[in-house]
């Protein structure tokens, strides 16, 4: 069965984005599009000349595939709906609003036997990509992501609107369970934490350190894998990867060689930096095209409807970490 007629439910900022990558994929023919907002509707109609639905449910019924865009306290009603007519989705980050939400379509989704993928987009990085390769059980991992203050998203704690990235690529990257989790954040311009700083302590020994803050004076979006003999840095915003090692001395006569002598009879390690190229792609339409590719090949999506409670039940351990702190020292 060629599975190709997709969907889009929410057609704001980000659903923007999604209806023109899916323009441009060759995976996908798009029938259209449902959102609530009549001018945004209006203006998508005009933009990119694909129909409009009249409601949710008529999308659904027309289409194999569903790409729910819409905000995240209506992603368990729209992807609910789709699974019990047995339609494939994408669905984007957060996965739901809470974690009962996202149990439950968990079991929708093995009922209707149906593909279910994430849209935790930096998984898709092509800087992440390059670096992961090179990815041996690091040890310590320390996270910036830093962004200037938008009122889109201060709906939700900074946890949910910005360093669930994050703690989806360490949950990614460290295959172990969580030992402890120490969390403290400040709600300085809304009512949520907008600033927030977490040491997450896996079983294997493995220490990450992450901070997020949507109230910076510049954007950063920085991670650092450190492991023996060496670490990898990714920078998610320019795209950029740095992997330094080190090695045992090739050419000490090199003038430009960075030589450590570790003293005494330990002899001497050769740093060697390497900055891969990396490839340009669009992250989005990346993820969405190996979306299809999971139901094409019936393979498991890169990232799971299980990847993405993973990363929300974290994210409301850490929350809930904030909220004990925060009654106890405010």
């Amino acid at each position: 069965m060629n599975i190709r007629k997709i969907g889009v439910l929410g057609a704001g900022h980000l659903g923007k984005i999604h209806i023109k990558c899916i323009l441009e994929s060759d995976c996908f023919d798009l029938l259209g599009f449902y959102d609530p907002n009549e001018t945004i509707s209006k203006e998508v109609e005009s933009l990119y000349k694909i129909k409009r639905f009249e409601s949710a449910d008529a999308l659904i019924d027309a289409c194999q595939m569903v790409d729910i865009v819409t905000p995240t306290i209506s992603h368990y009603e729209s992807a609910a709906k789709a699974l019990r007519k047995s339609k494939h989705v994408f669905i984007e980050k957060p996965l739901t609003t809470t974690l009962q939400e996202a149990r439950s379509l968990i079991e929708l989704a093995r009922e209707a036997n149906v593909k279910v993928q994430v849209g935790h987009v930096e998984r898709f990085n092509p800087a992440f990509m390059a670096a992961y390769k090179q990815l041996n059980n690091p040890m310590f991992i320390e996270t910036h992501r830093l962004a200037l203050y938008n009122p889109r998203g201060t709906d939700v704690p900074v946890i949910l609107d910005l360093m669930i990235h994050d703690l989806d690529i360490i949950l990614h990257v460290v295959k172990s369970p969580i030992k402890k989790i120490s969390a403290s954040g400040v709600s300085v311009v809304s009512d949520t934490p907008d600033i927030a700083n977490v040491r997450i302590e896996f079983n294997n020994g493995c220490v990450a350190n992450l901070t997020a803050s949507r109230i910076s004076m510049k954007n950063m979006r920085k991670s650092r894998f450190f492991q023996k003999n060496g670490y990898i840095s990714v920078d998610f915003l320019t795209k950029q990867t740095e992997i330094v090692t080190m090695d045992n001395v090739v050419d000490s006569e090199n003038p430009f060689a960075m030589i450590i002598d570790l003293g005494g009879d330990k002899g001497k390690k050769q740093v060697i930096v390497n900055k891969p190229e990396i490839q340009p792609i669009n992250a989005i339409k990346t993820e969405l095209e190996t979306f299809h590719q999971s139901i094409a090949n019936n393979t498991e999506p890169i990232v799971t409807i299980e990847d993405g409670y993973s990363s929300l039940d974290l994210a409301y351990q850490i929350m809930e970490k904030i909220e004990t702190n925060t009654k106890i020292y405010g």
